[in-house]
């Protein structure tokens, strides 16, 4: 009987261990799980900031080329005005006189260059003051 007793003794504390042990697998289970669980959070977090900061960056650049895009769309509205005023012989023949300084056939040019009359009265002062 003495040995029954001593082996349900150390049964009994087998028995007393058994559960320590699987609470302390089952504490390192859930701290493991604790620290990935954190970390998982950390990237969620990340990730949730850089898209905010990405959305409002690409939202800022559409605004931009909308701008520009509408600035263009404007330009190219005048010019093709622009295109049909110039396309007319009137328009033609305004530009012809004033800019290219044409004439027609039966028409004399006069042109009256008003910068040779002010070089010769610079030159004119230059020589006074180079002479005293």
């Amino acid at each position: 009987m003495a040995e029954n007793q001593d082996r349900t003794n150390t049964v009994e504390e087998i028995n007393k261990d058994v559960p320590k042990r699987i609470k302390a697998k089952t504490g390192f289970y859930y701290s493991f799980l604790t620290l990935v669980l954190l970390f998982c959070l950390i990237q969620i977090g990340f990730g949730a900031i850089l898209n905010i900061s990405k959305t409002i960056s690409y939202r800022s650049k559409i605004s931009t080329l909308s701008k520009i895009r509408d600035n263009a769309e404007n330009h190219n509205q005048e010019l093709k005005q622009d295109i049909k005023l110039f396309s007319s012989t009137s328009s033609l023949e305004g530009i012809a006189r004033n800019n290219l300084k044409m004439a027609g056939e039966d028409e004399v040019l006069v042109l009256i260059n008003n910068s040779q009359v002010q070089n010769s009265d610079k030159k004119k002062k230059q020589k006074k003051h180079k002479k005293k």
